[in-house]
């Protein structure tokens, strides 16, 4: 499935998936209580093109879970420096979700490292206050430690991509299968994205962008339109009958659409 890349900084430890694959590089940034191998599928085919590497980002999975800093600038630093340290610039950042903020924001703040941008399920609106609560009461109904991956798998919702993807991100213990996540660190990590919006952000990316928009999923329809008002050159495409997690319930779709742009990037 690749290889683990390892960088410590300012005493936080990430962990990177390196898929391989030969190209102009790619980083891909997964949303909140994800994991770099959900990205398998979909580096199965962007390897043929690109060299693609996924980041654990803080918080998350192999890399450090307790940091004690879950900031935007931190998840954007993070980023940065996973792209200097590898020698990805200039890169082609996808984001989904939390990834897909971080992703815009590192576009944002660091155009010289960014050659082109996909931002998926990600919006620059607000503020949500309510969202770190409506997440922390999420995660709180989740019943872990799970005794079995397939009782597992019935509570993420039977057999499907969605559910594989949240099954492996568990890890197993003494006494059953648990996230490699702790929720609080989770919904600290909402708390500033929800706060306030993030316009003046969005307004200062510079490169090509892709907005994705799936129709059952969080981002609304006025955020999108108006994320895709940007002066620069921005396409927005909305994929029917897909929920938050649109790489995963929509693969066929999903690839079309990031191979089109990238192929009308290069």
């Amino acid at each position: 499935m690749g290889s683990w890349l390892k960088l410590e900084r300012e005493g936080v430890s990430l962990a990177c998936l390196d898929f391989g694959g030969d190209g102009p590089p790619v980083l891909l940034l997964h949303g909140l209580a994800g994991h770099a191998a959900e990205w398998a599928e979909t580096a199965g085919w962007l390897t043929a093109y690109h060299r693609v590497l996924a980041l654990e980002q803080r918080g998350h999975g192999r890399s450090d879970r307790a940091p004690t800093d879950v900031s935007r600038a931190a998840y954007v630093i993070d980023a940065v420096a996973v792209i200097e340290a590898f020698a990805l610039q200039p890169v082609i950042l996808i984001g989904e979700s939390l990834g897909g903020h971080t992703a815009f924001l590192v576009a944002a703040e660091r155009p010289d490292l960014v050659r082109a941008l996909i931002v998926v399920e990600a919006s620059a609106g607000g503020p949500d206050r309510e969202a770190p609560e409506r997440v922390a009461r999420a995660l709180a109904s989740w019943p872990v430690p799970f005794p079995s991956l397939d009782e597992a798998t019935k509570f993420f919702g039977g057999p499907s991509t969605v559910s594989e993807a949240w099954v492996s991100g568990l890890e197993q213990g003494d006494e059953g299968w648990a996230p490699w996540f702790d929720p609080s660190v989770m919904v600290d990590s909402l708390r500033e994205v929800a706060a306030r919006s993030w316009w003046r952000e969005w307004d200062m990316v510079e490169c090509p962008t892709l907005i994705v928009r799936a129709e059952h999923g969080f981002v609304s329809p006025a955020d999108a339109q108006r994320m895709a008002r940007h002066p620069a050159a921005v396409e927005l495409v909305e994929i029917p009958s897909a929920g938050h997690d649109v790489h995963l319930e929509q693969p066929a779709v999903w690839r079309e659409v990031i191979l089109r742009f990238l192929a009308d990037i290069s």
